[in-house]
């Protein structure tokens, strides 16, 4: 089966409690359906936007002529005075490089970050999809960093075809899969002189017991790490990444690799409103617990990244998500450590689950809160 969108959202109807969101549960494999995105326009809407980019107008950040060399990002891509602004945009194969410039424009700023997803599946006639890198990343990646997430999964594939934690960890894909994948990646930072961050089966907590234990998955993620270095690769920041959702707070704790396998940890967290029938939550209150649990039980100085965060829209306030998107930088700069930021621009399955910006005045909300010198961090060189 031909895979089109070179990303995942496995995920199924799920409800949530007032502040976080529930596990996905799994769907066999494949691509998500394809969904029209809410289109809400109206004066009041715009009328709420003006006044939330004015109150940005007020919001305190670094100015950009204050920033030297010392706000130059790590040998780790840390931008340290202040964070990186990334999205994931839906995209087919062939049109990443159109879909990014058109999400640029309508936000009015460049990407520091394009957020790009990968299965582990072999090459069969023109599937990239197992490819990371593949030449549409790779022209997007000339003066942007890409964040690749790698998946143990073979979307469309059958069920013999899914990889397994314990098969990984055994070396079993190592000459098919691991090997080759680190080869491009070594080659492509050879080139380019570019590091890119990469996240291998994001969101873990959700896949066990059907890719296996949280042992298994933490010495497979340690396999993968190891024989990266065994090949020579030191061009791969290593990203991990969870839902966040703090009911699986044992299983993070157990599956987490150690300080000396992780550089960034990530974590997904949304307001999904009527997606999940729960409370409008704020931005600050989608991340502020998984924030300090992350901090107080998994490591209190790793770099952290809202590697995806949104909202659902509200049609009897069609000015809310906008209202929403207006608070990101305040809140972000009181988040100890986060320094990158990745709007999702997409939708979850389900009925009221678009995630998307619903309309001009969410566009011009959110492009009012990455235009903050927070979110203007200077690129690596």
């Amino acid at each position: 089966m031909k895979v089109n969108r070179p990303f995942r959202r496995d995920s199924g109807p799920r409800t949530t409690d007032a502040r976080h969101r529930r596990p996905r549960t799994p769907e066999p494999p494949g691509p998500p359906p394809r969904r029209r995105r809410l289109l809400l326009t109206s004066a009041t809407v715009v009328a709420a936007v003006l006044v939330a980019v004015l109150a940005l107008r007020n919001a305190t950040g670094p100015e950009p002529s204050a920033m030297g060399e010392e706000c130059r990002p790590t040998a780790l891509l840390e931008p340290p005075c202040g964070a990186w602004f990334g999205a994931f945009v839906p995209h087919e194969r062939a049109d990443l490089e159109d879909k990014v410039k058109a999400y640029e424009e309508r936000v009015g700023r460049k990407l520091d970050i394009v957020y790009t997803y990968h299965d582990m599946s072999l090459p069969e006639g023109t599937r990239r999809e197992g490819q990371l890198l593949t030449p549409e990343e790779q022209r997007v990646g000339d003066d942007r960093m890409l964040l690749l997430s790698w998946e143990s999964k073979w979307w469309g594939g059958t069920k013999r075809q899914q990889p397994t934690w314990k098969e990984i960890a055994a070396g079993e894909l190592d000459a098919s899969v691991i090997d080759v994948q680190a080869r491009r990646i070594k080659e492509y930072g050879e080139r380019t002189g570019k590091k890119v961050f990469l996240s291998f089966d994001l969101e873990m907590d959700t896949r066990t017991p059907g890719n296996g234990t949280p042992a298994e998955y933490v010495a497979a993620y340690r396999h993968i790490h190891d024989r990266f270095r065994e090949l020579g690769v030191d061009t791969v920041v290593w990203t991990w990444i969870i839902t966040g959702y703090l009911n699986h707070a044992d299983l993070f704790e157990r599956m987490y690799p150690g300080d000396a396998y992780v550089d960034w940890i990530g974590y997904n967290q949304y307001n999904y409103y009527r997606c999940h029938a729960t409370d409008w939550l704020t931005f600050e209150q989608t991340q502020t617990a998984s924030h300090d649990w992350i901090r107080e039980h998994i490591s209190d100085d790793k770099p952290l990244m809202l590697s995806e965060f949104g909202s659902a829209a509200d049609p009897a306030r069609p000015e809310r998500q906008a209202e929403w998107y207006a608070q990101v930088p305040r809140v972000l700069k009181d988040l100890e450590g986060v320094k990158a930021a990745l709007q999702w621009n997409y939708r979850d399955p389900g009925p009221h689950c678009d995630l998307a910006l619903a309309g001009d005045a969410a566009w011009e909300s959110l492009g009012g809160a990455v235009a903050d010198p927070y979110l203007n961090q200077p690129p690596p060189k």
